[in-house]
């Protein structure tokens, strides 16, 4: 029988996510046991949906860990096609849900294409910028093309319409490119190049619907009864559960009061029900996840594995900060699930994949830590060990 030997692998990376997953599977049982009763369901009927994604993956995460994550640079071009592929086909022939079209059936299973591109942009623009570190200084021939690729699949994205997630892939896309060594001159030029897309944009993207969400998010009190009720039921969970909460299960705004209690507002029955506890231990394990793997990006000596850590890093961490965000009104209501934590088959198994390739970087990264230390290619060590292409201008 063949062993997977766990030596060098991050304990706490590995942990982390594993009780962050567990975890929300009792809470999405918890959140939605009562109202999957009301409409004819059994009540473990997204307890039971979860759990099957969490076996799936626990599966991945575990091949993706012991898997080169090198490797991931051999088959980007096969990805970055599926990933198209995909994003076209769900506009084609995808499910229309509140007036977006963001899923597709495949063999009677709904899959969410956009969760799978964000970890494909991630290993595509990783492996695109490590390979151009020589001549990442040239705008046009080292910074910009990748981008405009990665613009595109997002254009595909914004057409579903799904602007939340939109706007974390391009979040993402920003950590990875300030962490690649262009000039800081690209990142103004490229800062406004975007302020002038979005300009362009809005008169697009900007409809009844979305203002009512800004308003509804700074002003919810405005229209307690429309636009600003769901923050509103959120704000009730949160200030009733106090320091120890409610207990497990006892939520009341669960009780068809708060609209996506097992999904984009699981936060706010984890504080009613566990209270301050239930929200640091969620947010520090999210934390932990994303601080970690930034750690190991820096401490990578190879500059794809860098990037790729960064990536999948800002993905948890960015994902995690426009969903809690949201639930207290700090941010317009987007649809954003919690990771790890929300229910959610695609970006679970998304998740527990990145999770995987992450172990494998730090894995690499610690290795190497323990080898002498040699000439570094790490974009995130030193601005200044190669002449011009280290935020000069």
């Amino acid at each position: 029988m063949m062993k997977i030997k766990l030596n060098g692998y991050d304990f706490l990376l590995i942990v982390a996510p594993i009780l962050l997953a567990g975890f929300g599977i009792v809470m999405i049982y918890s959140a939605s046991m009562v109202t999957t009763v009301i409409s004819g369901l059994e009540s473990t009927y997204y307890m039971k949906k979860q759990l099957v994604w969490f076996t799936l993956g626990l599966i991945a995460f575990s091949i993706c860990l012991v898997i080169p994550y090198r490797f991931y640079q051999k088959i980007v071009i096969p990805l970055v096609g599926v990933a198209f592929l995909a994003l076209i086909s769900v506009l084609l022939f995808g499910v229309t849900e509140n007036n977006a079209t963001r899923s597709i059936l495949i063999g009677g299973i709904s899959m969410q294409p956009s969760e799978f591109v964000k970890l494909v942009i991630i290993i595509y623009l990783a492996s695109v910028y490590s390979k151009k570190q020589g001549y990442i200084a040239d705008f046009k021939k080292g910074v910009f093309p990748p981008i405009v690729l990665s613009m595109a699949m997002v254009g595909l994205i914004v057409l579903q319409p799904d602007i939340g997630t939109s706007a974390i892939i391009l979040a993402i896309i920003l950590f990875i490119i300030l962490s690649s060594g262009i000039r800081f001159k690209h990142i103004i030029l490229l800062g406004t190049f975007a302020v002038g897309i979005i300009l362009i944009a809005i008169p697009f993207l900007v409809t009844e619907k979305r203002i009512a969400r800004i308003t509804g998010a700074y002003n919810p009190f405005a229209d307690p009864d429309a636009s600003g009720y769901h923050l509103i039921q959120s704000y009730l969970a949160i200030s009733g559960g106090g320091i120890t909460g409610e207990g497990l299960g006892q939520s009341i705004q669960k009780l068809g009061y708060l609209w996506g209690a097992h999904t984009d507002f699981i936060m706010s029955i984890i504080v009613e029900e566990l209270g301050v506890f239930g929200l640091i231990i969620t947010i520090g394990l999210l934390l932990l996840i994303t601080l970690r793997g930034l750690y190991f990006a820096k401490k990578c000596q190879d500059s794809f594995g860098t990037l790729l850590a960064v990536g999948i890093s800002s993905m948890v961490g960015i994902q995690a900060t426009v969903n809690l965000g949201a639930i207290n009104g700090i941010l317009p209501i987007t649809g954003v699930t919690l990771p790890f934590v929300s229910y959610g088959g695609s970006s679970l198994l998304v998740l527990m994949t990145s999770m995987g390739i992450l172990n494998n970087v730090a894995r690499h990264a610690k290795l190497e830590m323990n080898k002498p230390k040699v000439i570094e290619t790490n974009p995130l060590h030193d601005f200044k060990h190669r002449s011009g292409t280290r935020w000069s201008s």
